[in-house]
């Protein structure tokens, strides 16, 4: 096996897949509360939902037994991480780790979505 060309190879978006208990309710949050836009799905009933907002794309997939695990499943970068946070806590969900300032440079805070998903927000400071 040879080595990779790995200067020969470029790489488009990637976009994680969320599996998600609930698609209407996956919906309702993502395109209703979140302001992303439907842009794609499948089956009936929909099985699998593509959102996107600017340019950030998301894949929800269902799966009625899913548990999520107690990690970040998704890194998401905003221009206001305090208005997302403000939002998040009007719509009651759970915050896993606080809004604060990072030494790495971003202002942050990780929230779960309706199935648990956990979704690490940043935002560059600075």
């Amino acid at each position: 096996m040879s080595a990779p060309a790995q200067h020969t190879i470029r790489f488009g978006r990637i976009a994680p897949t969320l599996p998600v208990k609930d698609m209407r309710r996956a919906h309702d949050f993502y395109v209703g509360v979140l302001g992303f836009e439907k842009t794609f799905q499948n089956g009936d009933p929909v099985g699998f939902m593509i959102v996107r907002r600017g340019a950030a794309e998301l894949h929800l997939t269902l799966q009625p037994g899913y548990r999520a695990p107690s990690f970040n499943v998704a890194h998401m970068m905003v221009d206001d991480a305090d208005a997302l946070h403000a939002l998040c806590q009007r719509q009651g969900l759970r915050i896993v780790k606080r809004l604060q300032d990072k030494d790495y440079g971003l202002r942050a805070f990780v929230f779960e979505d309706c199935d648990g998903n956990r979704i690490d927000v940043g935002q560059p400071v600075g």
